[in-house]
């Protein structure tokens, strides 16, 4: 069972679940009581609607793009490289970007649309599905991570390197293996293969916090877009471009620290930071094209980004606090000082402040 396996099969599982419901009979019926969207006559322009949009795709593409690359080429920088002190309070604060957008952006939205007129009182009003899917998810989540590491765990031989290694030039690889062979003679074969196998490890989780990551952000992005894209309400798109300019930016540079600590080759790299960066984009060129179908208020558009709403948030939280922030304070060099303790919580107050401020306009 490898990673990409994994993380394939948990996508998988996922749509099965939201498919699941999605046929459930009677659960999409629509409420007798009408639904339309509130809308400001004033605000409403299709035309001029369309050219923010196409201000909005690239602004949020290019906002995206700077966010996710700089930790890439920060690494250049001594301060900024991921044994630094700088570094990790940089990540904080991007963590603390990506807590806020799952507690303050994510889940209310998931629970005002699932709790919404529109939708039958029974079952939408009688059971808190965003909380349960939330939950859910985080669980889910967990799951995959912890059985990855198992498996590879077991199987003790497999080198996550192996796809940096192909990229290296053969005098980078021999001196590798010199070097790794001095490890042997130095210091036991136990001891060095001990050591191998918790850098591997590690490595690998890593490596699984960085694809999470960024399928939960993938799918929160989406939604994001296709909202933006199907509105003609040019009042609320002005606000959004500036918003999620900066949201995407800041939380792309909590997903580069990851993908940058996983150590991927500079193919893998530009893969993951070009999925992230058009995802957006591309949501909203999505919402132009069904906009004269996808209605915000209909019950299964409701239903529909209500859940992946919730699956996402319960993603984006678990992800922040678990592998992201208590990785890094209960980490020996946080727990060595008490000062950058305290830096780096002052930078996740003021990440996730930022995007409670943002969540305003939003």
């Amino acid at each position: 069972m490898t990673k990409a396996h994994s993380n394939f099969s948990a996508t998988n599982v996922t749509v099965f679940l939201l498919l699941s419901i999605y046929h459930f009979p009677g659960a999409f019926s629509e409420s007798e009581e009408e639904c339309k969207p509130d809308s400001d006559s004033r605000c409403t322009d299709k035309n001029r609607a369309f050219d923010l949009k196409l201000i909005a795709i690239f602004s949020i593409l290019s906002t995206s793009l700077v966010g996710v690359c700089l930790p890439f080429f920060a690494r250049s920088v001594s301060a900024f490289q991921p044994e630094k002190s700088l570094f990790l309070i940089v990540k904080s604060f991007a963590s603390g970007i990506i807590l806020a957008t799952g507690f303050v952006h994510v889940l209310p939205d998931s629970f005002e649309m699932l709790s919404s007129r529109c939708l039958k009182d029974d079952p939408w009003h009688k059971f808190p599905f965003t909380g349960f899917v939330a939950m859910i998810s985080a669980v889910f989540t967990l799951m995959v991570g912890s059985i990855t590491t198992s498996v590879f765990s077991k199987s003790g031989k497999r080198d996550p390197r192996a796809d940096v290694a192909s990229a290296e030039t053969s005098d980078q690889e021999m001196g590798r293996v010199q070097a790794h062979a001095h490890a042997h003679h130095g210091h036991g074969l136990h001891h060095s293969d001990g050591q191998d196998l918790g850098s591997n490890l590690q490595l690998l989780r890593y490596r699984v916090i960085a694809i999470v990551l960024e399928l939960g952000i993938v799918v929160h992005s989406i939604v994001i877009g296709l909202s933006v894209g199907a509105t003609n309400n040019t009042c609320t798109i002005k606000g959004l471009i500036a918003a999620l300019s900066f949201h995407q930016m800041f939380e792309g540079m909590g997903l580069g620290g990851c993908i940058l600590q996983a150590e991927y080759g500079w193919v893998k790299k530009a893969v993951m930071a070009f999925f992230f960066a058009v995802t957006t984009p591309f949501g909203v060129v999505l919402g132009m094209v069904l906009s004269k179908t996808y209605k915000e208020n209909s019950p299964h558009s409701l239903i529909t980004v209500g859940l992946f709403n919730a699956s996402s948030g319960g993603l984006l939280i678990y992800m922040a606090l678990v592998d992201l922030l208590a990785a890094d304070f209960m980490g020996q060099k946080m727990q060595h000082s008490i000062k950058l303790q305290m830096k780096s919580y002052a930078a996740v107050f003021l990440g996730a402040g930022g995007m409670a401020f943002v969540a305003k306009y939003t």
